[in-house]
């Protein structure tokens, strides 16, 4: 099946609640299920394409995979297997018709249906583990060696880390975790990404943010002055009469999130520094100013 925005395909926004998704499942399924559409492709293939979209979005943890990485990242960790893995059909489909055994054979075509697939081999339980990053690695990707124990001897490998992942993102390892005890496949590896602080950017999602303090009479006067990005040193011009607390937005200079092909933007934060002492010279020009109504 070829990828499709899952969201789009169940009509629904990316913010919504799992109530919401699951009336817009229901509804579809019954609109598309293949008894009310007999030798209908187009339908078939659609009844299919809203079964995958809600057995991803209505599992928490291939929601955040699938929102974090994108449709295509999405689709090199998880197998069309991997997506079906664990979705309750019989829920899905309570009080629909057509029973959960019919519905799982008509979607991967097994004469045993449901019951084939229970009786499958266990798959070997998964496996975590933290991964620290810096900020600027988290932002625009890395390659790292990690070393991990499995069946109890030691292993290495380089792991690739997406550019725009974030603070608890997850990257699967496909076939790193645990064994099977019955001859099912192996389990995955799942990397939680911890982003250390950056001494100079914050970030909320692909924004970025920057604080720059000028003087008194800079804000006043108006100055250009360099700010610091992820691809060096900018320029920009601080208009006269800027208030304290003012942003200035510099469009595309923030983060490309992983499955998406635009950047978020950098936002400067423009402080005033007030001087907690003065020297002569400088307390009479500012009583002068005062004088004068500043």
């Amino acid at each position: 099946m070829a990828q499709v925005d899952y969201y789009k395909a169940l009509g629904v926004e990316k913010g919504a609640s799992a109530d919401d998704l699951k009336k817009a499942f229901r509804k579809l399924a019954v609109k598309y299920h293949p008894d009310r559409n007999p030798d209908n492709k187009a339908a078939e293939d659609k009844f299919k394409e809203i079964n995958e979209a809600y057995a991803v979005l209505s599992d928490p943890e291939k929601k955040q995979q699938y929102d974090t990485f994108g449709s295509s990242g999405f689709h090199k960790q998880y197998s069309q297997e991997d997506i079906f893995r664990g979705f309750d059909f019989g829920n899905a489909y309570k009080d629909m018709g057509g029973g959960a055994e019919d519905i799982f054979s008509r979607l991967f075509g097994r004469g045993g249906g449901r019951g084939g697939f229970r009786s499958a081999p266990q798959r070997g339980a998964d496996h975590e583990m933290e991964l620290t990053v810096t900020f600027r690695d988290a932002a625009q990707g890395s390659e790292k060696q990690i070393a991990f124990r499995r069946n109890g001897q030691r292993e290495e490998l380089k792991v690739k880390i997406p550019a725009g992942v974030d603070n608890g993102s997850k990257i699967r390892i496909t076939g790193k975790g645990a064994p099977s005890d019955s001859g099912g496949p192996t389990g995955d590896l799942f990397l939680i990404i911890h982003v250390l602080p950056d001494p100079l950017f914050s970030r909320d999602g692909g924004d970025l943010f920057v604080d720059r303090s000028i003087s008194f009479s800079a804000a006043c006067l108006g100055v250009s002055l360099d700010v610091p990005t992820l691809e060096g040193d900018k320029r920009i011009k601080v208009p006269a009469g800027i208030q304290p607390g003012t942003k200035i937005r510099l469009k595309g200079c923030g983060i490309k999130l992983p499955g998406s092909n635009v950047k978020g933007d950098l936002y400067v934060k423009i402080g005033v520094h007030i001087p907690e002492t003065l020297n002569d010279e400088q307390k009479k020009l500012v009583e002068e100013l005062a004088s004068k109504g500043l």
